[in-house]
């Protein structure tokens, strides 16, 4: 963010001509972003009785968010976000159906698993066009910072809430109940928000072309990307520590609500951060906001009771949102504005991605070493990312303008 975003602006930008009621749509539209592969994991996992079959299957389902994010992105860029969202998501009911319908059925793991990334490819991405709504009917300044800066607290309360709803939900009569929850919400609330007039009218500029990278030939973006992979490495490395640390202590259910405390101090400072964001200049918060991050998740491997686990959540919750909101502020500095869209799709992509390593590695880790294992390797893995992008801080500079064509890869 160029500026500070004072409260005064947050509540500016909520009551934009034209912003409440794609806001109330993606909110419900948004809300399931992390249920979906999580519910997925816990539903096959119950289904089947295989932790194999259920992690192959979840991983297809974020494998194909990643790829699907980035091409409806680069689709809405071009003619708009309504009827994209409209074809994906009915596509995405479908697919979840018969998810559904093949699980119950006892269907082979490789039917799963194409299921999987199928319905991963069809998720509505509501939050890359929600974004880039703002950056329409905001202007530049204080308002629009705190636009990006709410869309970045609510996606991020979502990533964290999503596994512990899901948790939750798991232990009702039916474990597909969580997937099914998911599907319905992301559905109504993605066509509730497409058919918005805001969204439903509008139809973006012409888009140059840019190879097949789109924004990520820029090196910039690449810095970008990078650190979002990084943090969603560490949140996949807690999310699999902590619901394994309440198991161990005799009560799996705690898991769940465990991960939802990092939601509570994330949503408080990060309004507080949007106030005051540190450090002023974009390129260095990068790297410091996730080296930070690093060195809190370490605390985890501290407590030796749940309730002191709790504590340390809280404490680690607090760098959450600031770096997702880092990460959407710094789109508008390094990628072009006509493809606003995709850049988002593939910070999502990134996060995602990072976010399946994170929890493969996470999981290898506490089984075979111990889960104090997996907050200490997640913290080195930070650091690392952390250190990747402060070599490559000088990529992330001045806006870049809308391109002719896009820079050679060997730029950076």
């Amino acid at each position: 963010m160029s500026q500070s975003a004072g409260l005064a602006d947050y509540r500016a930008a909520l009551t934009t001509p034209g912003a409440r009621g794609p806001a109330l749509a993606s909110l419900l539209g948004r809300l399931p972003v992390a249920m979906v592969g999580f519910s997925m994991l816990l539903y096959i996992r119950e289904s089947t009785g295989s932790y194999a079959t259920a992690s192959l299957v979840s991983a297809g389902t974020l494998v194909g968010l990643a790829i699907g994010s980035v091409g409806q992105g680069r689709i809405m860029d071009r003619i708009g976000a309504a009827i994209p969202l409209l074809v994906t998501t009915a596509l995405f009911g479908v697919f979840v159906g018969l998810t559904l319908i093949a699980t119950e059925s006892g269907a082979p793991t490789a039917l799963l698993i194409v299921l999987g990334v199928a319905v991963g490819m069809t998720e509505p991405v509501v939050a890359s066009a929600s974004r880039t709504m703002w950056t329409r009917v905001t202007p530049v300044g204080p308002v629009r910072d705190a636009a990006l800066a709410y869309e970045a607290i609510s996606m991020e309360v979502f990533f964290i809430l999503g596994p512990a709803i899901s948790g939750l939900l798991i232990a009702l009569p039916w474990a597909g109940t969580g997937l099914a929850t998911a599907a319905v919400c992301m559905v109504v609330g993605s066509v509730w928000f497409a058919l918005t007039p805001t969204i439903r009218r509008h139809r973006p500029d012409p888009v140059e072309h840019t190879g097949l990278l789109g924004p990520l030939a820029f090196p910039g973006m690449r810095t970008l990307a990078i650190a979002a992979m990084g943090f969603g490495m560490m949140l996949g490395f807690i999310e699999v520590a902590v619901p394994a640390a309440a198991t161990a202590a005799g009560n799996t259910p705690a898991g769940g609500l465990l991960l939802g405390l990092l939601s509570i101090s994330s949503v408080l400072f990060g309004v507080v951060y949007g106030v005051r964001p540190w450090p002023r200049a974009m390129n260095l918060r990068l790297s410091a906001l996730l080296a930070v991050f690093a060195v809190l998740v370490a605390v985890l491997a501290i407590p030796t009771t749940l309730v002191w686990l709790a504590v340390a959540l809280l404490l680690v919750g607090t760098m959450v949102t600031p770096q997702a909101t880092t990460h959407s502020a710094a789109i508008d500095l390094v990628a072009p504005p006509t493809a606003a869209t995709e850049a988002f799709g593939w910070i999502i992509t990134a996060v995602t991605l990072g976010l399946a390593l994170g929890q493969l590695v996470s999981g290898q880790l506490v089984e075979h070493v111990g889960i104090w294992s997996s907050y200490l390797v997640a913290t080195g893995v930070g650091l690392v990312f952390a250190g990747i992008v402060y070599a490559r801080r000088a990529t992330v500079g001045e806006r870049v303008p809308a391109p002719a064509q896009a820079p050679a890869m060997a730029c950076g």
